[in-house]
């Protein structure tokens, strides 16, 4: 896979300063959102939000494809919730602003569709942890995609954090929302395969072990050209046919032929 590449920085200054905006921009962002969901979360004491949940397989229950995931159970459910956004939200957006801009509404709506498509009748789902559980799929596969430098060292620290979200997608505890986190996990998928080319690998500094192995790379080529055979397309025509003339056919006897 093939990504564009900005050309190598001539300010590196200039760069680090870039590079330290979007993780400030990235850590603003998730922050405000879980400062948001801590705020709906102090409101829910005094209003009832029942109605604000998806409820599976019912026609006002669609409503909370939208609402649910502000919406949690307990203190420390919002809590778990929002130290998972605040980390991987950071993360992806940091290193992926353009691809996690586009997939969030994807993720948002996939974890909710698949709650409500899967859940149990009379149940009730709500909570923020089909966006982790998007967040966290989406770093792993466009790292798996991706394989530049950035992109694996995230998904390595995503994997590291919360690499259990592999197992989550899958019905383990009751009272869990097992469909949400699947919901969450597909669109992270599906919008790492659609995104992946959305942000450029960022320009880095060569070193020089990256120099080295440049020229042993290209030595060896040179070496390799210089012994292999070349292929017949490359050999160079010395004689022609005229184009006027023509082929003769020559008669062969048979053996028992006078």
């Amino acid at each position: 896979m093939h990504l564009p590449i900005y050309e190598t920085p001539t300010d590196p200054a200039a760069q680090h300063a870039h590079d330290h905006g979007r993780i400030r921009r990235a850590l603003t962002v998730s922050l405000a959102f879980v400062l948001a969901l801590l705020a709906i979360f102090s409101a829910q004491a005094s209003v009832d939000f029942r109605a604000l949940m998806i409820a599976p397989h019912t026609i006002a229950g669609l409503i909370g494809i939208a609402t649910a995931p502000l919406l949690h159970g307990s203190f420390e459910h919002v809590m778990a919730n929002s130290i998972s956004l605040l980390l991987l939200g950071t993360l992806a957006g940091s290193v992926y602003p353009r691809a996690t801009l586009r997939a969030l509404p994807l993720i948002w709506l996939a974890s909710g569709l698949c709650a409500w498509l899967l859940g149990e009748a009379g149940s009730h789902h709500l909570g923020a942890s089909g966006i982790t559980h998007g967040l966290m799929f989406l770093v792993f596969v466009l790292g798996l995609l991706r394989r530049d430098r950035a992109a694996i060292a995230s998904a390595m620290i995503a994997f590291m954090l919360y690499g259990g979200m592999l197992l989550t997608v899958l019905p383990q505890e009751p009272g869990v929302s097992w469909q949400a986190h699947l919901g969450g996990a597909i669109g992270g998928i599906v919008a790492a395969f659609l995104f992946r080319r959305r942000d450029p690998e960022a320009p880095r500094k060569k070193y020089s072990w990256d120099i080295e192995d440049e020229l042993a790379a290209e030595a060896a080529r040179l070496d390799r050209d210089q012994f292999e055979p070349p292929q017949p397309r490359d050999v160079p025509v010395l004689w022609q046919r005229p184009p006027d003339q023509g082929g003769v056919v020559l008669p062969f006897r048979g053996r028992h032929d006078d």
